[in-house]
């Protein structure tokens, strides 16, 4: 999956952000999609890496994938 394109229904930009602010407003988030929906999350919190995958997969989400550009990470979420 790690060449696939994938095209978020939504996105939440939390660059500059300080954690735990980007797990919280992620799963904030994820309820107001519809099943099967992609939110697309970008923090450049340096903990974040750790906290919104297993905190998301806690709450039955599907994290898709994870890029890292320099100190932007960007996550791709399915409800």
């Amino acid at each position: 999956m790690a060449d696939e394109i994938l095209t978020p229904d939504f996105r939440l930009d939390l660059s500059g952000e300080p954690c735990p602010y980007p797990v919280v407003a992620t799963l904030e988030t994820m309820p107001n999609l519809q099943p099967g929906e992609v939110l697309e999350v970008l923090s450049d919190c340096p903990q974040s890496i750790n906290s919104i995958p297993a905190d998301v997969q806690r709450y039955g989400y599907r994290v898709l994938k994870i890029e890292q550009h320099g100190p932007t990470i960007l996550y791709w979420i399915q409800r």
